[in-house]
């Protein structure tokens, strides 16, 4: 007599949902050209009820101005973007402010090598936070922004089943709802950092606790880790940085000051860095202005890295004065810094439909033909008020695009029923988070860029991600990426609601 089992296997949870908002108008015309196409049929009919030929001028303008707003590439950027793109480069590069110079013999102030680029402006004050953790708040003056950056300690995935990775991307979305109703934060940010291990801190913490009276067989086993683990592995840093403005108003009418936030964020901090355990994260603490200023340090320098990961950033020396490159030079498609070169990418498109929870595996995982490599997810979390317009304005659009053509699109449907799911999960309570996604790679020569490009490209595909490369902008791309808490959207001169209409 025999008896068979039956086995099930749990069915592997897929994640989703996210849509890219979209400006109302006419057939394939955002909000901005249906504005110009409307604006200029009615100044063109009753200019001809008057002078006929200053009707056609208007409507030649009108179609001078449609076209580029209608033309758009593969990456949804429209012909005014790419021009001004150009124009932009060929400024910079007239100007000379695609050179940077700093150290004693440049126009650096005391001759330090400070930050290039929007991240010159930056200032770090130390602080301590709730449970007396030393951290680094910094500083952006000109925006009336503050940032923190906390380090985490993440195992990864590896032996841990899918019931875990499931409750651990519970909580992390629960940790991004969260943002929204935290008073005065602005942006959020990942970054993940991948390098090749030098063995420098493991060789140092053999050297300091061997025994020299312990048996001779145990030190050679111990040297011989020494020198072969290091051998294709890959040191994994990641970083998030949380930005908060400085808007919000005190009691007497004033703004708060620098000293004012630090103690309100040193408060918050230890509520971030626990609720942070829950999510994979591992140990989360604050980082201090020695540690910031290292790892940007070893960002524009890789040479630099073998030296200071021999001694502890408290006596590297590295003050935040000297946490940037002694030169840089940017072009259209890479940035040279000191001893690397980097060309970097925006996210282009999100990966369309569903995904599971290893999706960015192979984008964040180290590459041989890659000396660093930096991802960095960007948030942007909207309150819960304007999280509620928000969804609504998007359901709106979705049923009047699919509505306004005569033979309905299959990509219209799913895109009116993610916006009506969106708009219920919001009523239900769920957050709402605008985000996307930064990549750095660095190499040692300029002629290792094109592999570390196709490297790239292909991880990407393995992602199911499109990456548009920064082109114009690879410094800004660049410092974008280091967890400093730079919030693009607030250095760009467009209006942040005429972008949305384009």
């Amino acid at each position: 007599m025999s008896t068979s089992v039956a086995t099930t296997t749990p069915a592997l949870r897929t994640y989703g949902n996210w849509r890219q908002p979209t400006s109302p108008g006419i057939g394939s015309l955002g909000l901005l050209a249906t504005l110009v196409l409307l604006g200029g049929t009615v100044t063109a009919v009753i200019t001809s009820m008057v002078f006929w030929p200053l009707a056609v001028v208007v409507v030649f303008f009108t179609i001078a101005l449609l076209v580029p707003l209608s033309v758009h590439d593969r990456h949804r950027r429209n012909g005014f973007q790419v021009i001004l793109s150009r124009l932009a480069n060929r400024r910079a590069v007239r100007l000379g402010s695609d050179l940077y110079r700093s150290g004693p013999l440049s126009r650096v102030a005391q001759g330090k090598c400070r930050l290039p680029g929007i991240a010159a402006g930056i200032e770090a004050l130390d602080a301590l936070d709730g449970w007396g953790r030393p951290f680094a708040l910094l500083s952006h003056p000109h925006l009336g922004q503050v940032t923190a950056v906390i380090a985490a300690a993440s195992d990864g995935a590896a032996l841990v089943d899918n019931d875990e990775v499931d409750n651990r991307v519970a909580h992390w979305g629960a940790w991004l709802a969260d943002l929204g109703h935290e008073p005065g934060l602005v942006a959020a940010s990942v970054t993940i950092e991948s390098a090749p291990d030098m063995g420098t801190r493991l060789r140092c913490e053999v050297e300091h606790n061997i025994d020299k009276d312990s048996p001779t067989l145990a030190q050679d086993v111990l040297s011989a880790i020494v020198e072969s683990y290091p051998a294709g592995s890959a040191a994994m840093a990641c970083y998030i940085t949380l930005t908060w403005s400085t808007a919000p108003r005190t009691a007497t009418g004033k703004r708060r000051s620098l000293e004012e936030m630090a103690v309100h964020i040193g408060h918050r901090l230890p509520g971030f860095t626990r609720s942070l355990g829950a999510t994979g994260a591992g140990a989360a603490r604050p980082m201090a202005t020695a540690e910031l200023a290292s790892c940007c340090r070893v960002a524009y320098d890789p040479a630099s890295n073998g030296a200071i990961e021999t001694t502890s950033p408290a006596q590297s020396g590295i003050g935040w004065e000297d946490a940037g490159p002694a030169g840089a030079q940017e072009a259209w498609d890479h940035y040279r810094h000191d001893s690397g070169v980097s060309s970097s990418w925006f996210m282009g498109a999100a990966p369309a439909g569903h995904v599971f929870s290893n999706t960015l595996t192979q984008l964040l995982s180290p590459h041989p033909d890659i000396a660093r490599k930096r991802v960095t997810l960007v948030y942007r979390p909207h309150d819960p008020a304007s999280a509620a317009k928000t969804v609504e304005r998007d359901r709106l659009d979705a049923q009047f695009a699919a509505s306004g053509k005569k033979f309905g699109r299959a990509r219209d449907a799913i895109s009116k029923s993610s916006a009506d799911k969106s708009a219920e999960e919001e009523a239900q309570g769920a957050g709402l988070v605008r985000f996307g996604l930064i990549a750095t790679a660095t190499v040692l020569a300029t002629s290792d860029l094109e592999l570390a490009g196709v490297a790239m490209e292909n991880m990407a595909s393995a992602s199911r991600i499109t990456l548009r490369p920064a082109y114009g902008c690879q410094a800004s791309a660049f410092a974008a990426t280091l967890p400093l808490g730079l919030v693009l959207p607030s250095h760009l001169r467009v209006p942040q609601a005429i972008r949305e209409m384009l």
